[in-house]
């Protein structure tokens, strides 16, 4: 079933395309793919072969993601230009210099063939222990991170890249990692209005997509966030009346104490339009059986896949692939310079 392929992204096990994984992006039965640090190790030629070889299998509107943010979230290294911590980057008040520097980025990430960054983090910094956003917010106030955020969207649509707000709807004042364990946000309601939501009502014009959080908020349910039709559908379609394509975080993250598949089901059920495996090829086969032996079984759930599919497929041919010849590589990333020395005179390592 093609629908049910193509709301799920996946990740690779190295820096070239397995056969397997070939043969599974070919059938229709995974969308597109996530990069992490493990595919870019041999420099970015091979990470241009490894893009274009998903294109081969998959299609040429396949989706090819990233998490590329800044400071300690970053998957590609030298020569890609060097963000420091978003949070310095806010601090700097010059949002026209964010929009810039998103730009540049997407432009070296579309000259690889990737087509998404998951980024901006739009999470408001709220609580000094947290483990997992900090820095990675551009700032403590809602007002201040949407405005960012904002630019930074427009900066990566700029540069031909497609653009993800993270983490719905805010995981800025967790004490949890939710790699690790299940947060939870005690804010109450007018609290979480003011200031977690606040911000992504902000971007929801600007980016053309978002993430879930696997966060359990009690003023809005007490499940989390990424099953939860009260946040996903109520809360993000409804209220917020954002039409874009909603991720889930990963599936194999510790905060869902559930098989992957039955996750999947009640993700998509939730709201979600694609879920994310980002590591076991093993899961990511039990993710797709599960949701076309849902389909099969269900209309109700089938309308919902091709809902969400529609999404998908509409968001991906949004930006169309600009990869460039490896001989031109380096131009592509020497066009950089000047920005980065700019950056380096505004916020010195």
């Amino acid at each position: 079933m093609t629908e049910a392929g193509t709301i799920l992204v996946v990740g690779l096990a190295r820096t070239t395309l397995a056969a397997e994984e070939a043969k599974a992006l070919a059938a229709g039965e995974r969308g597109g793919v996530v990069l992490f640090r493990r595919n870019v190790t041999d420099g970015v030629e091979r990470v241009a072969e490894l893009t274009a070889a998903v294109r081969a299998a998959a299609g040429a509107d396949a989706l090819v993601a990233i998490d590329q943010e800044g400071g300690r979230v970053v998957r590609i290294r030298e020569p890609a230009l060097a963000l420091p911590p978003m949070r310095r980057i806010g601090d700097l008040d010059d949002a026209t210099f964010a929009e810039r520097l998103a730009t540049a980025q997407a432009r070296e990430l579309a000259a690889l063939g990737i087509t998404m960054s998951f980024a901006p983090v739009v999470d408001v910094h709220t609580h000094p222990d947290n483990p997992i956003i900090g820095d990675r917010a551009f700032a403590g106030t809602p007002e201040k991170v949407a405005v960012f955020a904002k630019a930074w969207a427009r900066g990566l649509a700029a540069g031909g890249v497609l653009s993800c707000a993270k983490h719905f709807p805010g995981h800025g004042d967790t004490t949890v990692d939710s790699h690790l364990a299940l947060p939870r946000v005690e804010r109450h309601r007018a609290g979480l209005d003011a200031i977690e939501i606040a911000a992504f009502r902000g971007v929801v014009s600007e980016v053309d997509s978002m993430m879930s959080a696997h966060v359990v908020y009690p003023a809005l349910d007490e499940k989390m966030a990424t099953l939860s039709s009260t946040i996903c559908t109520d809360l993000l379609r409804r209220d917020l009346g954002f039409e874009g394509v909603l991720f889930s975080d990963d599936l194999e993250m510790k905060a869902i104490a559930l098989p992957a598949g039955e996750a999947a089901v009640l993700a998509v059920t939730a709201g979600c339009d694609s879920v994310l495996v980002c590591s076991r090829a093993d899961l990511a086969a039990e993710v797709y059986e599960a949701l076309v032996r849902e389909a099969e079984k269900s209309a109700a759930f089938r309308a919902r896949l091709g809902e969400a599919a529609a999404r998908m497929k509409k968001m991906r041919a949004r930006h169309a692939c600009t990869a460039v010849a490896p001989s031109d590589l380096p131009a592509a990333f020497a066009s950089s310079k000047a920005i980065a020395d700019e950056l380096a005179s505004r916020v010195p390592a």
